[in-house]
């Protein structure tokens, strides 16, 4: 069936409707159970008003809402399929000589190019909302006085190094080199106190984190009331090393997919392994695909050309069973790939491609039936 006649826009219209009626519950829920979650987290603290509550919940929803998407594709098309066959649409369109893969492609179409929308342009918006939900979550619920962000734009690090001391490192580039060693390049460190006020400025031209300990070469010391002074050589004592350092990467959910393949260049010419960067850039990609898969499954469920009352609880169990089934296989799958045991693109490809191949077999035997 074309998309574009009038029965297949007709279907794309009712996928889509549903979807969104769907969307805006779940996401109700979760901002209900989030919002009590903030609530609890922050008691107690009387720095924090309800207006961080709401910042919290907002801006952690869409990142949420990403995660549990395929699930509601599939109780959507599960509705929609149900809807058709329980009015006896779908035997209808079916006995007008419409084949079941005709009946499919319209609801298909608009699903994939849901997925492409939210991809392409939802993404942006959720990874850049994810981001300040993560500058939120720090500055509100931790008390931490440290912090650590490596990025594209270099390595920034907010270090207590005693009780009146407090170090701010900034490098622009650094380089993994061997014997976990971390070379760096136009370091600046400000040394503060407790009360933020900066006390002294140093500048140098490389850098290098050995055992616990910062190496600068080529230093200029600034500090108020004083010259500069240039020196060869200082060292500063640190509790960061590269394990740390690679622990706070910038979360890959906090990057959209336009900006995640210039992020994994820099990793790893910085020496660095990026593949968590690299499942959730592929991921990306994969979702839309995976999206068309879940609406197959929904299709083996839901769509019978007898839909008595009596069967729907039971085909709602499954399919929502199945959904977790392949949630879960798919979440253990991708662990896989994270830890090296299987490589990246098969741990994030082969859930979609065996979710689908069973649908299109599946599909197949109901047209043969």
């Amino acid at each position: 069936m074309n998309p574009n006649s009038i029965l297949g826009r007709y279907l794309s219209k009712q996928i889509v409707v549903t979807f969104l009626l769907v969307l805006s519950t779940i996401m109700g829920i979760i901002m209900m159970f989030d919002a009590v979650e903030a609530l609890r987290r922050i008691s107690g603290r009387e720095d924090v008003g309800m207006s961080y509550v709401v910042e919290y919940v907002i801006t952690r929803l869409p990142q949420t809402v990403d995660r549990v998407l395929p699930f509601i594709m599939m109780v959507a098309a599960m509705i929609t399929f149900w809807k058709v066959s329980k009015s006896n649409e779908y035997v209808i369109i079916r006995s007008s000589g419409v084949s079941v893969w005709g009946f499919l492609m319209p609801v298909l179409s608009a699903v994939f190019v849901v997925g492409v929308i939210n991809v392409a342009l939802i993404n942006p918006i959720s990874s850049k909302m994810y981001e300040m939900h993560e500058t939120i979550k720090y500055r509100f619920v931790t008390r931490n006085p440290e912090a650590m962000l490596f990025s594209s734009k270099g390595l920034w690090i907010r270090e207590a190094i005693s009780d009146d001391k407090i170090l701010v490192l900034k490098a622009k580039s650094l380089r993994q080199e061997e014997n976990e060693v971390l070379s760096m390049q136009d370091v600046i460190i400000l040394e503060m106190d407790r009360q933020s006020q900066i006390v002294k400025r140093v500048e140098a031209l490389l850098g290098e984190l050995k055992d616990n300990k910062l190496h600068l070469r080529g230093v200029k010391v600034f500090e108020s009331g004083k010259e500069t002074k240039t020196v060869a050589h200082t060292e500063y004592d640190t509790g960061i090393n590269i394990e740390r350092i690679k622990e706070n990467f910038i979360d890959p959910d906090a990057i959209s997919v336009w900006e995640l393949p210039d992020t994994i260049k820099f990793y790893e010419s910085s020496g660095f392994a990026a593949d968590r960067h690299k499942m959730r850039y592929l991921s990306l990609l994969a979702s839309p695909f995976l999206l068309v898969a879940m609406v197959l499954i929904s299709a083996l469920f839901a769509l019978k050309p007898n839909m008595r009352q009596g069967g729907v609880m039971f085909l709602i169990v499954a399919g929502i069973t199945t959904g977790f089934v392949i949630y879960f296989s798919s979440q253990l799958i991708y662990a896989f790939g994270i830890n090296g045991y299987i490589p990246i693109w098969f741990a994030v490809w082969s859930p979609t491609l065996v979710v689908a191949l069973l649908g299109i077999s599946a599909m197949i035997q109901k047209e043969e039936g």
